[in-house]
């Protein structure tokens, strides 16, 4: 008998390092896991492939699709009318073959998430400070102050409601919190085949 999968949401504010340590946990964790890609309405950035970072839509096809149902979870993000959301088939059907889906998402997408699946793990990753991700977010350059601006009124509400995940790390050294997100993985693992040989 094929074993279900596990829905893995990780979250945290802009600017906290989250692709450079998911991307360490993908690489080191024991269990099947599978990075669901997002789709969104903004254009692609140089180096970004359809389907590969992002499915890129169109406005009017991500309103359809979203009017029909097809997202599992999805928002407008920082305020810019670009969308952002999680396909359903990104998802069913991968935990059907026994993969651990790993979302990449926002808070607000989170409690959309946790409505159809209660028991996906959550993980949230903090930063050390407030003060070492506002420099973080000014030392990339790329935005303009209001820009800047808007993602820590962002960061700061994500923050405020972190205490809503399972589990959180600080991730002030990528080695470390990814050793720790790995040992978490491994006992929900265990809990879980404890329970299934329980039945």
């Amino acid at each position: 008998m094929q074993p279900t999968g596990q829905l893995v949401v990780f979250s945290g504010p802009s600017g906290v390092g989250k692709t450079t340590l998911l991307r360490e946990v993908l690489s080191r964790a024991r269990q099947p896991l599978v990075l669901s890609v997002s789709a969104t309405t903004r254009p692609p950035r140089t180096g970004e492939n359809d389907a590969e970072h992002y499915y890129f839509l169109s406005a009017d096809d991500f309103a359809l699709r979203r009017a029909r149902g097809e997202f599992l979870e999805c928002s407008e993000v920082f305020g810019r009318g670009h969308w952002y959301g999680t396909l359903s088939t990104e998802v069913a059907p991968r935990l059907a073959a026994g993969k651990w889906v790993v979302l990449e998402i926002d808070v607000d997408g989170a409690e959309q998430v946790l409505q159809k699946y209660p028991d996906a793990l959550t993980i949230f990753i903090e930063p050390e400070s407030s003060e070492i991700l506002e420099h973080r977010l000014r030392g990339r350059g790329t935005e303009s102050e209001d820009a800047v601006a808007r993602r820590l009124e962002v960061a700061r509400r994500e923050l405020d409601r972190a205490d809503r995940y399972r589990f959180r790390v600080v991730n002030d050294e990528v080695d470390r919190a990814a050793g720790e997100i790995c040992a978490f993985l491994d006992r929900q693992a265990s809990l879980a085949s404890f329970g299934e040989s329980k039945t």
